[in-house]
Parts: structure tokens; sequence; C-alpha cells
């Protein structure tokens, strides 16, 4: 088992910056996949960023050139660097890993909030 614990979360107004955190522990030798999800109220979850082990990115085109990820693997650890805030990032933001067998582990969700 992987259990995911997320920070860092709150409120910001529009063109602020916030940094999300995602620690990882248990079973994480076998983690390949890190990243970020988010769920709007009435919205289905989405994808906002992935990170391999090898170093391997993928953004939602929402959010690119906006959100950087990143992982430390030293502390089993992924972040998530979002600038330029907008209202519609406004979500619950989940941290996602998924191990060599493609099982999925969740965090608990941290909400993000922006002001217009």
């Amino acid at each position: 088992q992987v259990q995911l614990v997320e920070s860092g979360g709150g409120l910001v107004q529009a063109g602020g910056s916030l940094r999300l955190s995602c620690a990882a522990s248990g079973s994480i030798f076998g983690i390949n996949t890190m990243g970020w999800y988010r769920q709007a109220p009435g919205n289905q979850r989405e994808l906002v960023a992935t990170s391999t082990s090898g170093g391997s990115t993928n953004y939602a085109d929402s959010v690119k050139d906006r959100f950087t990820i990143s992982r430390d693997n030293a502390k089993n650890t992924v972040y998530l660097q979002m600038n330029s805030l907008k209202p519609e990032d406004t979500a619950v933001y989940y941290c996602n890993a998924e191990d060599l067998w493609l099982r999925p582990y969740w965090g608990q969700g941290t909400q993000v909030t922006v002001s217009s």
C-alpha cells in the first residue's frame, strides 16, 4: 500500500502562485508515475500534470506554461508549482501515484481557491 499526503492548498488572488506538495510513504519502491488531478464542483476529475520516474512530464493544455511538476525521489515527494492562477483553477487537487502494476493511489485532496 502507498499513502499520499498533500499540503499547500489555500486561497489566493488571481495572478498569484501556490505550491502543492505530496509526500508518499509505505510501499513506495514500485511507484512509477506521480501526478496531480483536480476536480471542480459539478465536474469530473481531470488530469493536471504527471511525472514518471524516468523524468517524463505531461500537462493538461489548460495549465501548460503556468504550472510545473517536479519530483524529489530522495524524499518521495512530488510538487506542483502553480503560477498565474486563474479563477477557473479553483478545485480540489488530488495527488496520484501509480505503481509498476498500474495500481492507482490517491491522496485526500487539498482545496485551491482562486479569487477574481
